[in-house]
C-alpha cells in the first residue's frame, strides 16, 4: 500500500508501464489517455474477437501491416501476454475498453472481468450477452504513441501532447486490404509537424515499424477523403501551428473499424487513445518484429520531398534511391554542345518530377522543336526519343499517357508512335492529340472534362524539347530565329494547369528556351547566348536541365524505375496496405524491358549521320554509365538537323 501512494504521488512521466499498469488497474483518475506515458516503451492497441473470427483478423493484420503491427496474439481465454509485460491482466490494465454487439458500440467499461467464465449466467437463464472469455482472442497491435517519446528527443515537437489533448484520428477512404471477414477503411492519426523537421520525424518514426514507422502521407488531408480536420472520427482536435504541416501514421484504430464492419456478436478493443502499456522497449533492435518488417538499413531510410503545392503532397524515397537519381542527374547534365548548360542546374528537379509523375495516374507529354524552319518537317531530332521511352515506362507503370503536338506535325507524330508500338516499345497505340487556340477558356476545357477544374484529364504534364513562349510571345531556336509560325500555343496548357488543382508539370531543356524552362528564366537570361531574347517566359513545376534533351526523358523513365523498386517509396504509395512491398518477379522484369537502353536502337532511313541514340540510354544495370563516344556523336547528330522519321527499336 505505501508503495502504491508512493506511486500516486509521483509525477505519472516518470512511472516505469509496470507502475503504471498497477495505477491503471487501481483506477487512478489522473490517467485518461495514455498519450505521453512510458516514454521509451511501445504501447499497444488492443482487440479481443471470438475464437472464430481469430485466423481471419490474423489474416488481416499481416495484408495490413502499417495499421496493424502484430505484437502478440494470445491463445484463447488467456488473460496475460508474457512476451509483452509480466504479471499483466488485459481485463483490467486498460484504462477504459469499448463492449460492442454485433457490430455495434454499445458502451464503455473500466474492466473486463465482468466477462469472464466465473460470471457466465446460470444454466437455463438466457445470458444477457453472447459469449465468454473462454472463447475470446486478444491481439495486441503496436501504436503510435510509441514513437512520441522519441519525437521529443529528435526536437519534433508532438502537439497533441503539448496542448494536453488525445492524438486525433481520422477515417480515410483508403480501403484496406480486405481478408476472410475483414474489411475496413483505413485510419491514421495525424500530428503537425514544421516543414523543417519533416525528415527528423520520417527518420525518428521509421525506426519503429512497431509503432506503425514512417508516416502514409505529408499533406493536404482531402487526399485521403479527410475533409475537416476540426471534426476527427477519433481522439481530439490538435490545432496546428504557423509552418506545420499536416503528417499521417497508419492507426491501429483501424482494427475498431474491421470490428463495426464484420458484425461479430461480441468484441472488445481498448477506447481510443487509452492503450495498453508494455515493458518493450520502442528501439529498433527490440526482439519482437513484426512478420513482413525488415530490419532498419541507413540506406532504406526514407527522406522527404515535397513534390506539389496544389494540393500540398509531399513523397518519401529511401536514401539510397535518392543518391541513385541525383547520380543520373549530374550525368545527364554534361555539356557536349558546351552551351553551359550547368548554370541552369537546380538539384533535385529530375527527383521531384520523377516523384509527381511516380503519384500520377494520367500524363500528357508534349514536344517538337522545329528549329531548322527552312526544312521540311521542320523538327529537330532531340525530343521525341525521350517523350517515347517516358511514356513507355508510365504505360509500363499502369499510368494513362496522352501526347500533344502540333497539327502539322500529327501525321509524323502518329508514324512514330505507330511505329514503336509495331516494334513492341509501346504497350498499345496512345492518344495523339492536337491543342490550338480556341478561345480564353480553351486551355481549361483541354485540361478537365467540361471544363470544371474539379475534374482534371490529366494529373501531369511534361515538355521535352519543346519550343518555349519567349517574353515577347514568340519562340526562338537557339540562333534567336522566331518561328512561332511553326508552334501551336500548347504554352497555354501549362500557364493554365498553374491554376488548376493537382495538376504538375515538368520542363525538359537543353538550352532555356524549351517549355517549362521559364523556371529558371533569370539564369538563362543572364547566362546563356541570346538568352535575354530567346528565354521561356513560361514556367513547370519541375525544370530538368540535360546536356541533351532525349537525356532528361531516358533519366525520368529510369528514375521512375528506381522509385518503383524502392521499398521506401513503394510502402508510401500503397499507405502501408498490402504484403511487404517487394516487386514481383514478372513486374520487375516488365519494368526493366520498358528502360531506355542499348539494345533499342533509334534507326532513320539510312541517314549516314543517324546515331543509335540509345546509346545514350542511362541504364539502371551499367550504373548509369553514359558513354563520351555516344555523346559526341549525338551533339553531331542533333546539329545536323536530320529529321529521323521512322523509329525501329
Amino acid at each position: 500500500m505505501f508503495v502504491c501512494e508512493m506511486m500516486k504521488s509521483e509525477h505519472l512521466n516518470n512511472l516505469s508501464p509496470a507502475n503504471l499498469r498497477l495505477l491503471i488497474r487501481q483506477k487512478d483518475p489522473r490517467i485518461k489517455t495514455t498519450t505521453g506515458l512510458a516514454n521509451g516503451y511501445q504501447q499497444a492497441n488492443v482487440v479481443v474477437l471470438p475464437n472464430q473470427l481469430a485466423d481471419d483478423f490474423h489474416a488481416f493484420c499481416r495484408s495490413n501491416p502499417a495499421p496493424l503491427p502484430l505484437l502478440y496474439r494470445s491463445q484463447s481465454g488467456e488473460t496475460s501476454c508474457p512476451p509483452l509485460a509480466q504479471h499483466a491482466d488485459i481485463r483490467t490494465d486498460i484504462s477504459q475498453y469499448c463492449v460492442y454487439e454485433d457490430g455495434r458500440l454499445v458502451k464503455t467499461v473500466s474492466s473486463l472481468q465482468t466477462y469472464s467464465d466465473a460470471h457466465r449466467s446460470p444454466p437455463g437463464q438466457q445470458a444477457e450477452r453472447p459469449g465468454s472469455w473462454s472463447d475470446m482472442v486478444c491481439f495486441y497491435l503496436g501504436c503510435s504513441f510509441g514513437f512520441e517519446g522519441r519525437l521529443k528527443e529528435a526536437g519534433v515537437p508532438v502537439r497533441n501532447v503539448e496542448q494536453g489533448k488525445n492524438v486525433s484520428m481520422y477515417r480515410t477512404a483508403v480501403p484496406c486490404v480486405p481478408a476472410g471477414a475483414f474489411s475496413c477503411p483505413l485510419v491514421v492519426t495525424m500530428r503537425p509537424v514544421p516543414a523543417a523537421l519533416l525528415d527528423a520525424a520520417v527518420k525518428v518514426t521509421h525506426l519503429n515499424p512497431l509503432a506503425h514507422g514512417a508516416p502514409v502521407h505529408v499533406g493536404d488531408p482531402a487526399l485521403l477523403g479527410i475533409q475537416d480536420l476540426s471534426r476527427p472520427d477519433y481522439g481530439d482536435a490538435v490545432e496546428l501551428q504557423p509552418g506545420d504541416v499536416t503528417v499521417f501514421w497508419a492507426c491501429g484504430v483501424t482494427a475498431i473499424e474491421a470490428i463495426l464492419s464484420s458484425k461479430p456478436p461480441l468484441a472488445f478493443s481498448h477506447s481510443p487513445g487509452c492503450m495498453f502499456l508494455t515493458d518493450i522497449p520502442d528501439s529498433p533492435t527490440s526482439t519482437i518484429t513484426p512478420p513482413t518488417e525488415a530490419k532498419p538499413h541507413p540506406e532504406l531510410t526514407p527522406l522527404c520531398f515535397q513534390v506539389s503545392q496544389n494540393p500540398l503532397l509531399y513523397s518519401l524515397v529511401s536514401q539510397g534511391t535518392v543518391a541513385k537519381i541525383r547520380q543520373l542527374e549530374v550525368m545527364i547534365g554534361e555539356d557536349p554542345g558546351e552551351r553551359g548548360i550547368r548554370a541552369l542546374f537546380v538539384q533535385d528537379e529530375l527527383l521531384r518530377s520523377c516523384l509527381a509523375l511516380s503519384h500520377s495516374s494520367s500524363v500528357a507529354i508534349t514536344t517538337g522543336f522545329p528549329t531548322h524552319y527552312m526544312h521540311s518537317p521542320p523538327d529537330e531530332t532531340d525530343g521525341p526519343p525521350g517523350a517515347i521511352a517516358m511514356a513507355t515506362m508510365l504505360l509500363s507503370l499502369g499510368k494513362q499517357v496522352t501526347m500533344v503536338t502540333d497539327r502539322r506535325a500529327l501525321e509524323m507524330n502518329r508514324a512514330i508512335i505507330d511505329e514503336s508500338v509495331r516494334t513492341g516499345v509501346l504497350k498499345a497505340v496512345i492518344p495523339l492529340v492536337t491543342f490550338e487556340d480556341g478561345g480564353p477558356d480553351a486551355a481549361r476545357h483541354f485540361l478537365c472534362h467540361h471544363g470544371d477544374p474539379n475534374k482534371p484529364r490529366f494529373d501531369h504534364l511534361v515538355a521535352i524539347e519543346r519550343s518555349g513562349r519567349a517574353a515577347d510571345g514568340n519562340y526562338y531556336n537557339m540562333r534567336a530565329v522566331n518561328i512561332k509560325h511553326l508552334v501551336d500555343p500548347v504554352d497555354d496548357l501549362f500557364i493554365a494547369a498553374k491554376h488548376i488543382p493537382g495538376i504538375g508539370t515538368t520542363g525538359i531543356g537543353d538550352g532555356g528556351n524549351e517549355l517549362g524552362m521559364g523556371k529558371v528564366k533569370e539564369k538563362v537570361q543572364s547566362l546563356m547566348p541570346k538568352g535575354g531574347l530567346i528565354a521561356c517566359e513560361v514556367p513547370a513545376d519541375h525544370a530538368v536541365t540535360a546536356g541533351v534533351s532525349n537525356w532528361g526523358g531516358y533519366a525520368v523513365a529510369c528514375g521512375l524505375y528506381l522509385l518503383h523498386t524502392c521499398p521506401a517509396h513503394l510502402r508510401y504509395l500503397r499507405k502501408g496496405l498490402g504484403l511487404e512491398p517487394v516487386t514481383s518477379t514478372e513486374q520487375l522484369q516488365d519494368w526493366t524491358t520498358n528502360l531506355p537502353s542499348v539494345e533499342k536502337v533509334f534507326e532513320g532511313n539510312n541517314h549516314s549521320d543517324d546515331v543509335d541514340v540509345s546509346e545514350t540510354a542511362v541504364t539502371v544495370e551499367s550504373t548509369f554509365h553514359v558513354t563520351r563516344q555516344s555523346k559526341a556523336q549525338i551533339s553531331a547528330w542533333r546539329g545536323n538537323g536530320v529529321l529521323i522519321e521512322c523509329w525501329t527499336l
